[in-house]
């Protein structure tokens, strides 16, 4: 089983017993807070997907690094991650249960690059389009890359609309060079 379709599954387990006891917002926090530790913790990552190490290490160094941080119900899962010998996916875990939260309330992340930094006015009438296109709540990533030229691309998902210069001129080399 891939590692996306048993993340998800893992995800979507989590979130259904967080939405029947009313906890998503608190749950939310401490899979961002996980999401930090591993982020900031290389070590953390490796020991848990090493195969050299044992369950019940492994279980205890869960324990010792997200004591206090987590609720019994995140702990419990935790665990049961871990008996399933799965705690070497929890990065990509707790990403899909981020998605999977993002999806339930209608937020779509969109990524924005840009070949100029863009006005607070341009980036929110920009956002504001997309939302109206797509009938959901943008939580929108605005970067800046002067290779583009000129003109921005939009990444949603797996789909990128590319109105930079730099993209036209590819195209216009290609159609060029095919004739």
């Amino acid at each position: 089983m891939s590692v996306v379709i048993a993340s998800r599954r893992y995800a979507n387990a989590l979130l259904s017993v967080v939405e029947e006891s009313n906890t998503i917002d608190k749950t939310l926090d401490e899979m961002n807070a996980i999401s930090e530790v591993l982020h900031h913790s290389r070590d953390l990552v490796h020991a848990l997907k090493s195969p050299l190490i044992s369950y019940d290490k492994k279980i205890h160094i869960v324990e010792e690094v997200f004591k206090g941080r987590v609720s019994e119900t995140v702990m419990f899962f935790l665990k049961l991650v871990g008996k399933k010998n799965r705690l070497g996916h929890l990065p990509h875990i707790v990403d899909e249960f981020k998605n999977l939260l993002d999806e339930d309330r209608g937020i779509i992340n969109v990524d924005i690059t840009s070949a100029v930094e863009l006005s607070d006015e341009q980036a929110n009438e920009l956002v504001a389009t997309i939302a109206n296109m797509s009938g959901k709540q943008v939580r929108a990533t605005l970067t800046v890359n002067e290779e583009l030229i000129a003109g921005a691309a939009v990444k949603i998902a797996d789909t990128i609309i590319d109105g930079t210069v730099r993209h036209q001129l590819s195209k216009l080399r290609s159609s060029l060079v095919a004739a």
